[in-house]
């Protein structure tokens, strides 16, 4: 989701004013004082009169963000799911390159986005090391790939990834939680 609102928030004795970031999994604050809370340790929420209060595991914090109260509380209730994230949609080809999970697997056929060998809507390039991006040369420069790659080790890193598609023709567009351990970054085919 990616959202964020300059806005006042009070938690226990102490109030703010800062940045709030609604993620795709946790809602965030930067102020005087930092609050990170995850979607799943909240136990109740209730958006009115231009706030949204959230009771979560340490207490409870009041965001003023006006209009937005509501909705953030909505996407809050609802977050997109990771084929919403990655752009797919019932009937995307979709081109799997290497090994991927078979709960993404499993999503692609529940959405009925058909797993294709060419001709794909939306490539997915899944690589373990900086050595397997040499596979990124080897596509056509026709349509969107993600890159999906492991969080958080030094065999393959944002920048390698950056670095490999920018040298064979492609711009780097988004990134999102693929999952729990991997990362997607997305390419896009450079104007000609």
């Amino acid at each position: 989701m990616g959202q964020e609102i300059k806005c006042r928030v009070e938690f226990g004795k102490e109030a703010s004013d800062g940045k709030a970031l609604l993620e795709s999994a946790e809602v965030l604050f930067r102020g005087d004082f930092r609050l990170k809370i995850p979607f799943h340790s909240i136990t109740s929420m209730d958006a009115a009169n231009g706030k949204l209060k959230i009771q979560f595991g340490e207490g409870a914090a009041v965001f003023h963000l006006g209009t937005a109260a509501e909705k953030w509380a909505d996407k809050i209730r609802n977050p997109p799911s990771r084929l919403d994230k990655l752009g797919i949609k019932a009937g995307t080809k979709v081109q799997l390159i290497n090994k991927h999970d078979e709960a993404f697997k499993r999503e692609l056929a529940e959405r009925g986005a058909p797993v294709v060998k060419s001709n794909a809507d939306l490539v997915f390039l899944s690589v373990k090391n900086k050595d397997e991006l040499v596979e990124m040369a080897y596509l056509t420069k026709e349509n969107p790939v993600w890159v999906v790659y492991p969080k958080g080790i030094q065999a393959v890193t944002e920048n390698d990834v950056i670095k490999a598609g920018r040298s064979v023709g492609y711009s780097d567009i988004k990134v999102v939680a693929f999952s729990a351990t991997h990362t997607a970054l997305k390419f896009k085919p450079r104007d000609r």
